[in-house]
Parts: C-alpha cells; structure tokens; sequence
C-alpha cells in the first residue's frame, strides 16, 4: 500500500528520543520520515552526541538527562532505544516506566526486560497511567512475514497444522545461563524468531529444548494454544555464507515459505488429483490456477519496499505505533502482552535442557513450571 510522508499528515506526535547510538542514528530516526512524528528533543548521556542528532534530525532541543527532558517538554510519546546496564540488563523498563508517570506514551526497541517479572512491571505501570507501550519486535512487520500472516488467515487454507522455523543462534551452556553478561547475545537475538512465531502461531502453551554441546545449536519443540505444532532449529554451526532465517507454515493441504525474510512462496490446494504413475511430467499435471504463487523484491528501482526500513520492518513497525497512537489506540502487534510472553520463553530457555516448560498469560501464572 502507498506511504504516506511525514509533511502529509495533518496531526503529529510531539515526539521525544532518549538514545543517539548507532542503531538509533541508522535504523530508527530515519523512520520519522514516514510517520506522524514531530521531534521536538533527544536525549543521551552525551551531550555532544546528543546535539550532533539533533542537528541532523531535526530535534528543537537536547538533553544529557532524561527526568530533565520530561520536566521541561510537553511530549505526547518517546522513544527509547538504550544498551544494557553494567549487571547486563536492559535499561527499557526502568525508563519506559518514567515516561509513562510523566504523561507519555512509550515505544522501546528490544530486548524489553531481563525477565517477565519487568513486563509485568510496565504493564502495571501502562494499566495505571494510561499510557500505551509499544516494543520494537521488527520481525513482526517484515513485508514477507505479513504476507504470510495474510495468507494464512484466508478460509480456503485452513487451521494452522505445523510451523518450522530456523534462526542461526547458539543456546549457551546451562552452566552460563545464570550469568546476564553472558546471556544478552542471545537475550537480544531469542526475541526474533519467537516474535514471529507469536505472530504466526499466536500464543504457546510449553516448548521443549534440545541443545547440540559441540556448537550450541539447538532444536526447541513447540506447543502452541491453538493445538498447532511447531519446531524452531537454532541452527548455529551454519556457513556465513548461507541465508539466515526460514520460515514454513503448513496448514490442511497448502502451506507457505518465507525464505531469507525476502521471498515468499505459496503453495496452493490443487483443484484437481492426479493418479500415482501417470504424470509424465516435473509440472505435476496440475493446471495453472493450482501451480505455486511466489514474491520477491527487485532491486533495481528506487522503490520503499527496496528499502532496508521497509523490508526489514523498521518504518512498518513504527508507522503502526505512531499512527495508532493518533486513532487513541494501542498497538496491535509489539504489545507488552507479547512481550510478557517473549521473556517466558527467554526463561525457559534458562532452565536445564531436555526440560519441558509452560508458558502462562500474566495473569494466570508467575512462574514457569515443568509440565
């Protein structure tokens, strides 16, 4: 669907940053371009960082604190996008929290929290105050992952029977898993391929981890609420040169490929059956309006969806926020509910392998449990 430019919109959002590192400056202040933002002030603990952002995006003022940039300016939302503390836990839940007492919604890149009990602490504070929370899961927006969100919702392909998906990370050894220093590589990466099989499959009830000692690579087995079935391979020990992620989702006779985030392919419930032994052909003697349907991007024109902020869900997923907000609405997709989720799993993943654990709601359970 066509894009709409930040000059387009009639209403914006007095917008504030706390952050100006290098995932900021690259990936999500240029998004701006494309949503209802008016930036209005940064922050960052530098100050000539802080200024040089700015300068470059346009912000009316800077801060090196940010209790003094919520004092001192009327915003209607921030976004936060932080590194880790010194024990390694990340900064969004003590900030998010902030903003939210000041009176702003808040959108926080990942990973949200060390551990759910954080969630469930911002979920406190968004219920309290009103204010909406948005989480930076990317994964959720890809082009490629929507599309195949799209498909699968239509009636001819059926209830989701089974979902695989393959993301290259290493489980560290159990014996490191008490250590968050150690833990948020994978704290940081876990969310991907979980927020997009949260997407895909909706909530899970337990999962089951495998782990290979010699790389790292692992095998988690999946249950999801809906009765579906799924496997995510951690597939660590694979070439650099080979694609990253792959996604298939299999419903009652059609399923869909997403392979390297970019290319889609459907494949379609034939109309017609052809016998065993007779097809004399690779084309399976099935008739055109049953043959495979696939997408993929050309790069050659100047197109949005050539854009790394489109296709790897950056100016999608704040579009979503941002536009929300102006509707008085929260987000769809990135809730702190998905996020509460997310952290179980992370945390499963903490406990011992060859375990299965539950997953619970936030209000249904606090802890994970062997089931």
């Amino acid at each position: 669907m066509p894009a709409t430019y930040n000059y387009e919109y009639s209403k914006k959002l007095r917008t504030g940053f706390i952050g100006c590192g290098g995932h900021a400056y690259r990936n999500i202040y240029p998004t701006f371009q494309y949503a209802p933002v008016n930036l209005v002030a940064v922050c960052d603990l530098d100050p000539v960082r802080a200024a040089d952002c700015a300068k470059i995006f346009g912000a009316e003022r800077h801060y090196s604190n940010h209790s003094e940039m919520l004092a001192r300016e009327e915003l209607d939302v921030v976004f936060i996008v932080t590194n880790v503390d010194e024990a390694g836990r990340p900064r969004y839940p003590t900030l998010a929290i902030d903003c939210m007492r000041a009176g702003t919604h808040v959108w926080i890149e990942k990973p949200p929290a060390s551990s759910s009990a954080e969630i469930r602490e911002m979920i406190n504070a968004s219920a309290k105050t009103k204010r909406h929370v948005g989480v930076g899961f990317k994964k959720m927006f890809f082009p490629a992952n929507r599309k195949a969100k799209e498909i699968i919702n239509r009636s001819e392909f059926g209830p989701i029977t089974s979902i695989t998906a393959r993301y290259p990370q290493s489980l560290p050894p159990f014996e490191a898993r008490s250590n968050l220093k150690k833990m948020i590589g994978f704290l940081d990466h876990i969310v991907h391929p979980h927020s997009v099989l949260r997407l895909i499959g909706g909530p899970i009830d337990c999962i089951y981890v495998n782990r290979n000692d010699l790389v790292g690579s692992a095998i988690a087995s999946i249950q999801f609420s809906s009765g579906a079935v799924g496997s995510l391979h951690l597939s660590s020990g694979q070439s650099p040169t080979s694609f990253l992620e792959r996604l298939e989702i299999i419903g009652q006779e059609e399923n869909v490929l997403v392979e390297n985030n970019v290319r889609v392919v459907h494949y379609r419930r034939p109309k017609e059956k052809v016998p065993y032994g007779r097809s004399s052909d690779y084309f399976g003697g099935f008739s055109d309006g049953s043959a495979p349907l696939f997408w993929e991007p050309e790069f050659s024109l100047g197109q949005l969806y050539n854009k790394g902020l489109f296709l790897l869900g950056y100016a999608p997923e704040v579009i979503h926020f941002t536009t929300r907000l102006l509707e008085e609405k929260g987000p769809e997709y990135g809730t702190l509910d998905d996020a509460f989720e997310l952290l179980q799993i992370y945390e499963a993943y903490l406990q011992p392998d060859q375990m299965a654990h539950r997953i619970g709601k936030p209000q249904q359970r606090d802890d994970l449990f062997v089931c």
